[in-house]
């Protein structure tokens, strides 16, 4: 299974690049990894495969494969690897954005194939998330269209609320069980309240994922996605993923019963069957294809998810049935949609005309998914839906009212398939109003421009009158009525003429005429016929081998207690109620789309209560933020000491011990140190001048190097000894921007606030610190780290081998924090696009080198009056030398005191020694490489050697020691943390350089810059002056 995950990320990794080469033809390459994820399920039909990730806290990689997920493995694989196929003669030469498309698409359908085989449901959470960014950059692909960003903003925001509530269920449930596999989970649930809690939590995220009502609106509006995106993550893949939660909790919490299993049930099947009717009801109104197969695809999830979870055997089994038939249908229609907008420029159904006769095949091929999506024989659709109807009606009397609102909505679905079909592929009468002369002349009009099919934004949320859409009985067109026209049809016509009058009479008249004419376009290439024909027929072929179906999708339903409503896989069932039902079912559907145009108007789904409630969350920050953000740093500062005053401060008088003891120094020598820094301290509280209490501050992180020492820890005394010196020098920087004095003296009542909250902040941090101590009853890990040291770690300085191997995970996230540090400082200072390069080296001097000796390599570009030959001669002597020793604490810390972040403190304090000597024209010759790439290598080689560890077949970040023997050094003892311990170095160097570049050298072009316009006016002006003097 790592395997399969790894191809796809490989795939994914490659994507830009071979689709830079190829062009779309690399989709066909980028098809082998979910093609071969398909491949392995044929042959895997159930296993499981555990992988340690971190033992010590419980962790794995742990996949599984039960009929469920098996079922899931070949639709993501299947249909993802036939929908590649089809995007390789689906997008043109040239698309912009297409490798990041292609790139993204394989990491989807990487993270969906972990999502369904992951056996931990902590790791299937990763995976859940994964699907819904992967699924935020494949809606919003054409990020220049509002239509997208705000379609994928509004799927992110959904999907991912309902997700934290799912996580806050998992964790619950895992809790209780002590493990967070499924099986752990499945044997050990909680009783009572707990578990009711639990449940309604993970519905929460498997009916957002699912679009079920009442947040069923973001489906519809991500169609402004591309038609291949549809066809896989809105049919057989994201949207599954609720579905696939549901259907797998589905037989514990039927197990378990009691009020969890009623709460399941009413949730499950109540909100699934008014998806149901909603959507489908909603579909019908709809004239773009693609929305009403979005809406269809609405009400289709919300029988999936009424059917899976009702909780009984029969509807077990005939759910996962409706789940397979489901992907295979809609995938097909979605593609089919994709080859008709490519063929003739639209998807408005009132303009489409004669397309059945066009392209017989294609029609074809709708017809076959579209009799599955109706539930007519003999596909497997037919095969699901008397499953359903024969499950429901052994199932007491839940299961009537549940087979009640599944009838009406199946009802609902042949209408709409109906309409899909006649709209798209019917050759359609076009009197529109009345056959007078005028809507003759009116009809004969030209439509208006082909839209490009590759950017699929035709028509995406709208929600038009059913008077745009009528049906075949009335002998009218699509059209008929008076409904408003499709945006797709605005502008369209020719410029005066018989028809623009004719045109204008009818409007106003009040009919609004829309035309449809017979395409002039040739049919659709074969190639791109393949991947629409195999799914569509291959739900035919599952419906005619309804047994063979049944037996491979048997063992899920078994997990089930029940002994009522068993139900079976069949083509014919004989003559019974199932069969009577499906009848009522077709007879009704087609009755409903007879009549359709007698309705004015469609129902929506709840997408302008999610606007109001976004509205209203904007408008609330807007307000907190005028009210609370007034620009003052010293009131945020005062806001949160404040707060955490009132809230550490009762909990310490409340947990504090009746005896104390305190023991003030271990030897006499500490009062020196915290002497030295009190007195910094006070004296910094009301230096007037900025650098003064800079300096008084820093004073105190000196001091507290030395209480570092005297406690015989001479590694963190010389780390924050340099960090100290560091941040002194970074301070300054800024302070060279900023008036010596600060702005105003606060008044005598300001000043008393002030020191009131410093003090009793330093006595609630103080008194935590002594709490946490002296309440602690168990022995400190830390207590055995001198002993693992050398055996664990390979290494004696104890501080290094904490920070690279101990506790290598916590580094990790420490060394990432500096380069988002490094990355919004530089952001700051660097604001406009054109200066996207700031951390390259800085331009070269323009101004000819003085004849003058030069101690440094740009010594002639600083300033006469700014010189000063000692510091130059001292920088040019100890420069090198201080890089060498940098490098020496390197490769010496793990045994003596030094390491990564000490070494590359002392190589930045070098940068800084040259830049202080000769401003930013020598820092760009000392360091002529881009920052940024610096930080960058030094990630990947923390992150590599991390990830080595792993492929080595150990944990993450696991170091081992080799001791080798060479012929000219000799005896080498090697730790391979060491190679975690030069990215560490490298961040930091990254860091210091970064920083010099922002808050040094581009402060000091701006400066110059500011100088020279101001010299600039002071020309002008005197230039000015003599002449209105002769004036």
């Amino acid at each position: 299974m790592l395997i399969l995950l790894a191809a796809h990320l490989v795939a994914a990794v490659l994507a830009p690049m071979l689709v830079r080469v190829l062009g779309p033809r690399a989709f066909y390459l980028l098809a082998a990894a979910p093609l071969a994820a398909f491949g392995w399920a044929v042959t895997h039909r159930e296993g499981e495969w555990i992988h340690p990730w971190v033992p010590d806290l419980g962790l794995s990689l742990a996949f599984r494969v039960d009929t469920l997920s098996w079922l899931l493995m070949l639709l993501v694989g299947g249909v993802g690897a036939l929908v590649l196929a089809y995007c390789a003669r689906y997008f043109a030469p040239g698309t912009p954005g297409l490798g990041r498309f292609a790139a993204v698409f394989v990491g989807f359908a990487g993270a969906m194939l972990g999502l369904v085989a992951s056996d931990d449901l902590l790791l299937m959470y990763v995976f859940w998330e994964l699907t819904t960014v992967f699924s935020y950059l494949l809606i919003g692909h054409s990020g220049t269209a509002r239509p997208n960003r705000r379609a994928a903003l509004q799927a992110l925001i959904v999907t991912t609320a309902g997700g934290l509530a799912m996580l806050v269920g998992i964790v619950i449930l895992g809790r209780h069980a002590g493990g967070y596999r499924w099986s752990q989970v499945a044997a050990a649930l909680p009783d009572g309240p707990v578990l009711t809690v639990a449940v309604v939590l993970i519905l929460c995220g498997a009916l957002s994922k699912s679009a079920i009502f009442p947040v069923s609106f973001w489906l519809p509006a991500a169609m402004a996605a591309p038609t291949p995106v549809s066809a896989y993550l809105h049919a057989a893949a994201m949207v599954k993923a609720g579905v696939f939660l549901v259907a797998g909790f589905a037989p514990m919490i039927a197990v378990a019963g009691g009020p969890a299993a009623s709460v399941w049930r009413f949730l499950a099947v109540g909100l699934g069957l008014v998806t149901m009717l909603v959507g489908g009801w909603a579909a019908l109104f709809q004239d773009d294809l693609k929305l009403l197969l979005a809406y269809g695809t609405v009400s289709q999830l919300g029988l999936l998810t009424a059917v899976l979870g009702f909780g009984t055997a029969g509807t077990a089994l005939a759910g996962v049935a409706m789940l397979l038939a489901h992907a295979l249908f809609k995938a097909a229609l979605f593609l089919v949609v994709g080859i008709v907008d490519k063929t003739t420029g639209t998807r408005d159904l009132r303009r489409l005309q004669g397309l059945g006769r066009r392209a017989p095949v294609l029609a074809t091929i709708a017809v076959a998914a579209a009799a599955s999506m109706a539930g007519l024989p003999p596909a497997i659709g037919f095969v699901g839906k008397e499953a359903v109807f024969g499950a429901l009606l052994g199932a007491g009397a839940a299961g009537w009212v549940t087979l009640a609102g599944v009838v009406a909505g199946s009802m609902l679905t042949v209408a709409y398939t109906a309409r899909f079909l006649w709209g798209a592929f019917a050759t359609k009468s076009v009197t529109v109003g009345s056959a007078d002369t005028a809507s003759v002349r009116a009809r004969e009009s030209v439509l208006g421009p082909r839209d490009h099919p590759a950017q699929d934004n035709h028509g995406v949320g709208d929600n038009r009158s059913p008077g745009n859409g009528g049906g075949p009985g009335d002998g009218a067109g699509p059209g008929a009525g008076s409904g408003t026209s499709s945006p797709a049809l605005k502008g369209g016509g020719v410029e005066g003429g018989p028809a623009r009058d004719a045109a204008g009479s009818l409007r106003e008249a009040g009919v609004v005429p829309v035309v449809a004419v017979t395409p002039t376009v040739p049919a659709p290439a074969g190639s791109l016929l393949v991947a629409p024909a195999v799914l569509a027929f291959a739900g035919v072929l599952a419906g005619c081998l309804a047994g063979v179906v049944e037996g491979v999708l048997s063992p899920y339903h078994r997990g089930f207690e029940d002994a009522g409503g068993v139900a079976h896989l069949a083509l014919w069932h004989g003559l019974g109620v199932p069969l009577a039902l499906s009848l009522l079912a077709l007879a009704g559907g087609l009755a409903l789309f007879r009549w359709l145009p007698a309705w004015k108007a469609g129902p929506g789904l709840g997408g302008g209560v999610y606007e109001r409630v976004m509205t209203g969350m904007d408008r609330l920050a807007v307000e907190v933020t005028g009210a609370t953000q007034r620009g003052s740093l010293p009131f945020y500062l005062a806001v949160i000491l404040v707060v955490l005053i009132a809230t550490a401060g009762p909990a310490l008088v409340a947990g504090w011990p009746g005896r104390t003891e305190f023991r003030l120094w271990d030897t006499p020598l500490h009062l020196v140190p915290v002497a030295v820094s009190i007195v910094a301290a006070v004296f910094a509280v009301p230096a007037r001048r900025r650098l003064t209490a800079v300096i008084l501050v820093g004073v105190t992180g000196y001091a507290n190097a030395g209480v570092f020492l005297l406690h015989g820890a001479p590694d963190l005394a010389l780390t924050q000894f340099l960090v100290e010196t560091v941040t002194l020098v970074m301070v300054v920087l800024v302070l060279r921007r900023l008036p010596s004095h600060f702005s105003q003296r606060p008044g005598p009542w300001r000043r008393r606030v002030r020191v009131g909250i410093g003090v009793a902040v330093g006595t609630v941090m103080a008194g935590a610190g002594f709490l946490a101590m002296s309440a602690r009853q168990a022995l400190p890990v830390s207590v055995a780290y001198p002993e693992m040291a050398v055996p664990y770690g390979g290494g004696h300085n104890i501080v290094n081998v904490i920070l690279v191997d101990i506790r290598a995970w916590d580094t990790m996230g420490e060394v990432a924090v500096l380069v988002a540090v490094a990355t919004g400082v530089a952001s700051l200072i660097f604001r406009q696009a054109q200066r996207l390069s700031r951390r390259g080296p800085v331009e070269s001097p323009s101004e000819p080198p003085r004849d003058e000796p030069v101690w440094l390599m740009a010594g002639h570009t600083v300033e006469a009056g700014r010189r000063s030959t000692m510091l130059e001669v001292v920088t040019r002597l100890l420069f090198h030398v201080i890089v060498l020793l940098s490098v020496y604490l390197l490769f010496t810390g793990h045994d003596t005191p030094g390491g990564g972040f000490t070494g590359g403190l002392v190589a930045g304090l070098a940068l800084i020694v040259r830049y202080l000597a000769g401003g930013r024209y020598e820092l760009a010759a000392a360091a002529p490489v881009d920052a940024g790439a610096v930080l960058g290598a030094g990630l990947l080689i923390a992150v590599g050697s991390g990830a080595a560890a792993l492929v080595a077949g150990g944990q993450v970040l696991q170091s081992a020691v080799l001791d080798l023997h060479l012929p000219v050094v000799g005896d080498l003892h090697l730790v391979t943390s060491t190679v975690f311990d030069i990215g560490v170095y490298l961040i930091v160097v990254g860091l210091v350089l970064d920083v010099l570049r922002s808050l040094g050298a581009e402060v000091d072009r701006h400066a110059l810059a500011r100088s020279a316009d101001h010299d600039v006016e002071q020309g002008t002006e005197h230039e000015r002056r003599p002449q209105e003097e002769l004036v």
